[in-house]
């Protein structure tokens, strides 16, 4: 008898289930619970906090570079020392 067979367990009525897809088809249609999916790869989950839990483990880097997108710019234009001179001396007039 192997006793990690069932390893998902309904939280409504504790029935256990090999596969995480069973326990959602279960929770679906015997207590007609909301189902929400991952906006990225349609993964189907009972609980938002179990969405959120997934998208930061398995889109994590993909979150990264939305968050440090305008990190990136900056990297790629990189100014000099003479570049801020020029800057800043092109608003003063000769006419001093």
């Amino acid at each position: 008898m192997n006793l990690f067979s069932k390893k998902f367990k309904c939280d409504k009525c504790e029935s256990k289930f090999p596969k995480y897809e069973d326990l959602i088809s279960h929770a679906r249609h015997e207590h007609h619970h909301e189902i929400v999916k991952c906006t990225e790869c349609g993964k189907e989950f009972i609980h938002e906090a179990d969405r959120l839990h997934h998208a930061r483990k398995e889109h994590e880097k993909k979150m990264f570079n939305r968050i440090h997108k305008s990190g990136n710019k900056q990297d790629k234009k990189s100014t000099s020392v003479q570049d801020n001179v020029d800057k800043f001396t092109g608003h003063f007039s000769d006419k001093l």
